[in-house]
């Protein structure tokens, strides 16, 4: 039994000890992308492809609507089965504008894909910088305060954005980090 205790109280004190040893650290990954010119070139393609197919839906959708309004008029005049050719017709480009808005701006959609054609390799950049500065200052934990993650309070001696900056190459030249 004191055996157990013992086990027990060096496995507190051991791991509270390993705990506090290990050193963390933050960064806003919104703001270092921000400061990379590839970013905002990548950031203004992709508004640009997006206005355009948002445009291709709308145009869809003006044309389903003309569609409906002009069944909506002419129905009175229609035969029944005049009516179920004309609504048949409205439904098909209902279901034409809905794949397409899911083909393009789904999960897996081709905005998707561009975001990630163009984004992906700046983000990745930016994580292999994380990791040499995690690794240069010993770091066990890198935080993104840009992420989902809340941080209530962060102290700026933990916040490592400039390093990354500085391993990145778009550092102030007039503030280097000592």
């Amino acid at each position: 039994m004191r055996l157990l205790w013992f086990v027990v109280f060096a496995c507190i004190i051991f791991g509270r000890n390993i705990a506090l040893a290990q050193k963390f650290g933050y960064i806003d990954s919104e703001f270092i992308l921000g400061k990379m010119p590839e970013y905002a070139k990548a950031q203004a393609e992709i508004d640009q492809l997006s206005a355009a197919w948002q445009k291709e839906v709308e145009e869809m959708q003006k044309k389903t609507e003309s569609l409906y309004a002009a069944y909506q008029v002419e129905q009175v005049l229609l035969t029944e089965e005049m009516k179920q050719e004309r609504l048949g017709e409205i439904r098909k480009k209902e279901t034409e504008l809905k794949d397409y808005q899911k083909k393009v701006f789904g999960f897996g959609g081709l905005f998707f894909l561009k975001k990630q054609e163009l984004i992906k390799p700046l983000q990745d950049k930016v994580f292999d910088a994380v990791d040499k500065v995690a690794k240069s200052n010993r770091l066990a934990v890198i935080f993104d305060k840009a992420g989902e993650l809340v941080m209530i309070y962060t102290d700026p001696r933990h916040d490592y954005t400039d390093f990354v900056l500085e391993e990145l190459g778009l550092g102030d030249p007039n503030d280097k980090i000592k």
